[in-house]
């Protein structure tokens, strides 16, 4: 992955190098600090050169993203296979803000998927920035997965945001299109369903889709949710 220089890159000074690197190389490099993560993307080599920074990142062979994974089966996936794929892609999130590390583009774009293993990685780490409890002004994540707060107030908190990346992630894949207006109204009164959706499942897209940051289903407790509990 070659990244042209033609404006200025942000920098960031991490502890294990002495000069600052490239945000998304110092910030790929702190998700990967320490255990083994197998849902995050490895940066295995990268070079500094005059007008571009080349990344050498691990490839899943044979992969596709998430968005070409979808359409491949049709616009939606069956429950099972989006409960396996929630699972990895919300332990990626939760392992990223234990390592300080806030991605701000969670997104179906952002997540690969092998073929054969079904193992999913999140990759692309060019918009993040480091995890603080404090507000953010800027987000960078495409429009369909603003949280509602940036909308309304222009500015949200880490965490809660997302949650709620991954609620329209969810809500995608079982779903095949983006929530509308309506899907919202439901959501918000937790009474939102879909043929063919369990009431658990159902119950957890209501819990993601809270306007409300804090009527949100914390981003610790996802994977605590009855629909989760079920045998794959």
């Amino acid at each position: 992955m070659t990244h042209p220089q033609q404006f200025s890159i942000a920098l960031l000074q991490t502890p294990d190098h002495p000069n600052p690197l490239p945000l998304e190389i110092a910030l790929t490099l702190l998700a990967n600090k320490g255990p083994s993560a197998p849902g995050i993307i490895k940066l295995l080599d990268w070079q500094d050169q005059r007008d571009n920074y080349v990344m050498v990142l691990e490839c899943l062979s044979p992969c596709t993203n998430l968005v070409s994974f979808l359409e491949a089966h049709g616009g939606r996936l069956d429950d099972g296979l989006v409960r396996y794929i929630m699972q990895q892609a919300t332990q990626a999130a939760r392992t990223c803000c234990r390592r300080a590390v806030f991605h701000d583009d969670i997104k179906l774009e952002n997540f690969i998927v092998s073929k054969d293993t079904l193992q999913v990685k999140l990759t692309d780490f060019g918009c993040g920035d480091l995890m603080r409890k404090s507000v953010y002004t800027t987000l960078y994540v495409t429009m369909e997965y603003y949280p509602p707060e940036y909308r309304i107030k222009g500015k949200y908190h880490a965490k809660s945001a997302m949650s709620w990346s991954l609620g329209v992630i969810l809500f995608m894949m079982l779903c095949g299109r983006f929530r509308n207006g309506e899907d919202l109204q439901k959501t918000e009164l937790n009474v939102w369903s879909e043929p063919g959706l369990s009431e658990d499942c159902c119950r957890l897209i209501c819990s993601l889709l809270q306007c409300k940051p804090k009527r949100r289903l914390s981003l610790g407790k996802i994977l605590h949710h009855d629909w989760f509990k079920v045998s794959i």
